[in-house]
Formats: C-alpha cells, sequence, structure tokens
C-alpha cells in the first residue's frame, strides 16, 4: 500500500471521520487562540504549527490523537499527563474521551515560550 502525501492541513483534514477530525480542528483552534500568526503545515505527514520554531504537530490514529510537542512540555507537564500514554515526544489522547483542552491550550502557551526564549 503507497503511503498518503498530504498537500495541505485541510487535505489530511479531509481524510478522517468527522467526529476525529473535530478532534483535530480543536486542537487548531487552541493553537491559533493562543499564536494568531502560527503557520500552519504539514511535516512528517502530519498538520504542524510553527511560531518561532515548532510548536506541534499532530496526526490521527485508529484509537487515539497523538500529539508532537518535543520532549521539553511532556517532560514540563508530566505530572498533569500521567493520565494518557506518553513517551519522549509524544503524548496519545484516546479518541474514546474528551481531549483536555486546558491541558493543551498549557502545552502550546509553554512551547511558545521556550521557542521565544531560545530567540
Amino acid at each position: 500500500m503507497a503511503k498518503r502525501l498530504h498537500e495541505s492541513v485541510a487535505a489530511y483534514l479531509n481524510t478522517l471521520e468527522p467526529s476525529v477530525k473535530e478532534k483535530l480542528l480543536q486542537i487548531r483552534a487552541c493553537v491559533f487562540e493562543l499564536i494568531p500568526d502560527a503557520e500552519e503545515g504539514i511535516s512528517y505527514q502530519m498538520p504542524a504549527y510553527k511560531y518561532k520554531g515548532l510548536v506541534l504537530c499532530m496526526a490521527a490514529f485508529k484509537n487515539h490523537i497523538g500529539l508532537y510537542p518535543t520532549a521539553a512540555p511532556i517532560a514540563h507537564f508530566s505530572e498533569i499527563l500521567q493520565a494518557y500514554k506518553t513517551s519522549k515526544g509524544a503524548i496519545q489522547f484516546p479518541l474514546s474521551e474528551p481531549l483536555p483542552l486546558d491541558i493543551i491550550r498549557h502545552i502550546i502557551a509553554y512551547k511558545v515560550a521556550l521557542n521565544l526564549k531560545k530567540r
């Protein structure tokens, strides 16, 4: 089976079931709520958001939404992320549960602060 290449975030989102698409749109809304000037694009075949560097990538899977904010935010918020499966650079939010949008907003804000500090 050939790997599906996505030319835009809209093209990526249009491949998803409506309920899954809605969850990614919620994350996207959080990004633009906090970073109106964020750049949106595709990176590693996932929707990606940049502001003074990468803020996060996200992707839909069979049973979860993957959020990829890099390692530092995951380590920083490890205590409040205990309810979710995490790895060094990824967080898995089950599709069967509502997204923790407040946590996602904190992660986005923290990552932007890190990006600004690096500059």
